[in-house]
């Protein structure tokens, strides 16, 4: 059976000239990686530490958005928590209620007419 080599013998100009191929490829694939990792720390490595806070920051606000988690969690965490708040936000807090129920007022209104005249329109047909 004849041996098929998977490198064949190259003369020493081959060798040599294969040498600098892969010289010259090495040096490319060196400026190559540079450049990624330049990118990598330029563009992406602020977002990621950036993006990991975000992400923790969105769950803890939406244990808080979500009062129906004090049934998964103990009751006595939340009373503590929005007591602490209440209590040092107090100020600013009851104003923004009644604005948020004036702004709910104003879109429930606002809703009532939409609606009402959807009904004309039905009504017509």
């Amino acid at each position: 059976m004849e041996e098929f080599p998977l490198y064949p013998e190259l003369s020493e100009e081959g060798k040599q000239e294969a040498q600098r191929l892969i010289d010259a490829f090495k040096e490319k694939l060196k400026k190559a990686a540079v450049e990624v990792i330049g990118d990598l720390y330029c563009d992406a490595a602020d977002f990621i530490e950036s993006d990991s806070w975000s992400n923790f920051r969105n769950t803890v606000m939406d244990g808080f958005r979500n009062y129906n988690n004090r049934k998964l969690q103990a009751r006595w965490d939340f009373a503590e928590i929005r007591a602490a708040i209440f209590k040092q936000f107090r100020d600013e807090i009851i104003p923004e209620l009644n604005q948020d129920l004036v702004k709910e007022n104003e879109k429930l209104k606002k809703d009532v007419e939409r609606l009402n005249g959807w009904l004309e329109e039905c009504r017509r047909y």
